[in-house]
């Protein structure tokens, strides 16, 4: 066994260090499947200390390394590539703290997202952000991709939750970023370290804003005959001055496969789309909102507006809604989902420029997508056999991106950059904005072993991409 090898196991302990070709053929995709990348090997650590030993060990190696959590991340940001070192966190998931005073949660990084607001849930509070994977992300995840999820419309995405987090330099050093106080002492590092994919630190312990739950929270589903129709409705809520906790919409294909799904609602066959709103507040409050927006979707021809009746039937809608990605598996071999934003002004023209793109491709895709904020989901089903239509999803999925940007809006929501848009990135943003954020990475990875050819374009990545 190789001498970095050895120390590794003497570090975390035999069970814990994975070098079997076959075990990590397992760790080579995370959810995004159109690349792969085999690690060298997959070391989980099971406290902090661990993990300091081990990236400090793999830097006097100069061996790359890679977090990962439960790999849900849909832009390739946890494939290992360039001969990385897998650091996963699947033995550190511990809800270490609730400080009901300061109203902050302190949690390991390999803690499951919902496993937070299941704990706080009993005593009236919740943690906000809710990727549809939240069943199974991990928090350490959402801090390296800054996720979002239905309700960040309201309440906001990852970066306006994390107070403070214990992070991992390349070197194997320990930072403390942030403070309970929630704002920063100085430069906002945290600011910087939320989103940035695990290319510039690794966080092992992270303090979360707990949120009081709302007194009252009702649940609108609005259904629709024409995808105009539930558009446009979209941007009448909104300059309405209403802002709803949650404001989702599927399209006719998408409603097809959830239908088909785990939590089916009986959503009629011949319907094109549906809204599914929340909600919340105080109950006056509430009440008239529910009302406005029920005024507002019958100036758009809206079908018919129903409203869950009960705690279970709020449930099943959101798992219905929430399940649509995997639902996809149920009309199509495989899908590749896109992650770009548009002004909301703009989502009628989005979506009639995404049904050309199928068209013009020859393929479908179905549209799922946090509409109060205009982060579009289109899914671009596929089978993965046929190297063709691997090629032509890739092209419909660039020129949606592209459509986005030309429009004002962006290359990603909440997915991030990952492997997949390093070609997208500058469109985004001019040589001189990526020279910066350039800068930003040699400063704090000098040697550029954090998660290696992620998020910024860079020449010489070793990643197998398939046709």
């Amino acid at each position: 066994m190789n001498e970095w090898l050895s120390s590794l196991v003497d570090i975390v302990g035999a069970p814990y260090v994975i070098t079997h070709p076959a075990a990590l053929k397992t760790y080579a995709q995370d959810g995004y499947t159109l690349a792969s990348g085999m690690p060298r090997a997959v070391v989980m650590p099971g406290n902090a200390e661990e993990a300091r030993a081990v990236v400090k060990h793999l830097y006097r190696h100069r061996i790359p390394v890679v977090a990962r959590g439960a790999g849900t991340s849909l832009s390739g940001g946890a494939i290992p590539s360039d001969g990385a070192v897998v650091l996963h966190f699947s033995r550190m998931r511990t809800i270490r703290h609730i400080d009901w005073t300061n109203q902050i949660v302190q949690v390991d990084p390999g803690v499951i997202n919902a496993e937070v607001t299941r704990a706080l849930e009993p005593y009236g509070y919740f943690y906000a952000p809710d990727p549809s994977s939240q069943q199974a992300c991990t928090i350490g995840g959402n801090f390296a991709e800054n996720s979002g999820g239905p309700h960040c419309l309201k309440y906001g995405v990852t970066l306006n939750h994390i107070v403070m987090a214990d992070v991992i330099l390349a070197n194997g050093e320990a930072v403390r970023l942030g403070s309970l106080a929630g704002e920063p002492e100085g430069l906002d590092w945290l600011g910087v370290l939320v989103g940035s994919e695990g290319t510039l630190g690794i966080a092992t312990q992270l303090w979360l804003k707990m949120t009081e739950s709302p007194t009252q929270s009702r649940t609108l589903a609005a259904l629709f005959d024409e995808v105009a129709d539930a558009s446009e409705a979209v941007s009448d809520v909104i300059a309405s001055g209403i802002v709803p906790a949650a404001l989702e919409m599927m399209d006719r294909l998408a409603i097809s496969a959830v239908e088909r799904g785990s939590y089916p609602v009986g959503y009629p066959d011949d319907l094109a789309a549906v809204l599914l709103l929340e909600l919340d507040g105080e109950a006056a409050v509430v009440d008239e909102e529910v009302k406005l927006v029920i005024d507002l979707m019958q100036r758009h021809h809206v079908r018919q507006v129903r409203e869950a009746q009960s705690l279970e039937e709020r449930a099943l809608w959101w798992a219905n809604r929430k399940t649509a990605f995997g639902a996809m598996g149920l009309i199509s071999p495989d899908y590749y989902v896109q992650d770009g934003v548009i002004p909301r002004h703009l989502l009628p023209d989005a979506l009639a420029f995404i049904d050309r793109t199928a068209r013009r491709y020859g393929i479908r895709i179905a549209n799922v997508f946090h509409a109060g904020d205009g982060n579009l989901h289109p899914l671009l089903l596929f089978d993965a056999a046929n190297p063709a239509d691997v090629e032509r999803v890739q092209a419909a999925g660039l020129d949606i991106l592209a459509y986005c940007v030309k429009h004002g809006g962006s290359i990603t929501g909440e997915h991030g950059i990952g492997l997949e848009k390093l070609d997208a990135v500058r469109w985004q943003f001019t040589e001189a904005e990526l020279a910066a954020q350039a800068m930003i990475k040699r400063l704090w990875d000098p040697d550029g072993l954090l998660n290696p050819g992620k998020v910024l374009p860079t020449p010489g990545r070793c990643v197998d991409f398939r046709p």
